[in-house]
């Protein structure tokens, strides 16, 4: 398990969805639900390998045109439906960690940061509440988040008819 005391920063965000909590969970759990919404506009998802035990892996790949980030990582905790907690290391496609510098990202971009989602249930929808931890408020990752979670929003849409 990662030593959550070394993150320094972090970005946190709540969000409610009108949707059910085993949607909301099965749309972080479930490779096919995550490459739907996962990234900001514009971005796509070719791989998502998620692997959701304590101790499963992960493997995504993130693509905006022909630019592509990829990250491994490993998920800490899974409680089915109401928290998820997991890694995120930079790599390349084989899964190799990688320097964020090597990447054009600023000097002392952590290389590795935790996620945590914490949902609830929220008048009948789920209460989304995200801390991705090692990473600074100010650095648009929230930007980021927010704009997946309006894909996110989108996705439920379609799938719950609302």
């Amino acid at each position: 398990m990662v030593d959550s005391s070394t993150y320094q920063e972090s970005v946190v965000l709540e969000r409610v969805f009108d949707a059910p909590i085993d949607l909301v969970w099965k749309m972080w759990t479930d490779p096919v639900s995550f490459k739907a919404w996962y990234g900001p506009a514009g971005a796509t998802v070719p791989v998502a390998e998620l692997e959701a035990w304590p101790g499963g892996r992960r493997r995504v790949c993130m693509a905006v045109g022909q630019n592509q980030m990829w990250f491994t990582g490993q998920h800490l905790e899974v409680s089915e439906p109401t928290r998820l907690v997991y890694t995120e290391t930079i790599a390349d496609e084989q899964g190799n960690p990688i320097s964020p510098e090597a990447l054009g990202m600023p000097p002392k971009t952590p290389g590795t940061t935790e996620v945590t989602v914490i949902l609830d249930d929220a008048n009948g929808g789920t209460r989304v509440t995200l801390t991705h931890a090692g990473v600074p408020a100010e650095s648009g990752a929230a930007r980021g988040w927010n704009a997946a979670f309006d894909k996110l929003a989108a996705e439920l849409r379609a799938a719950t008819g609302n």
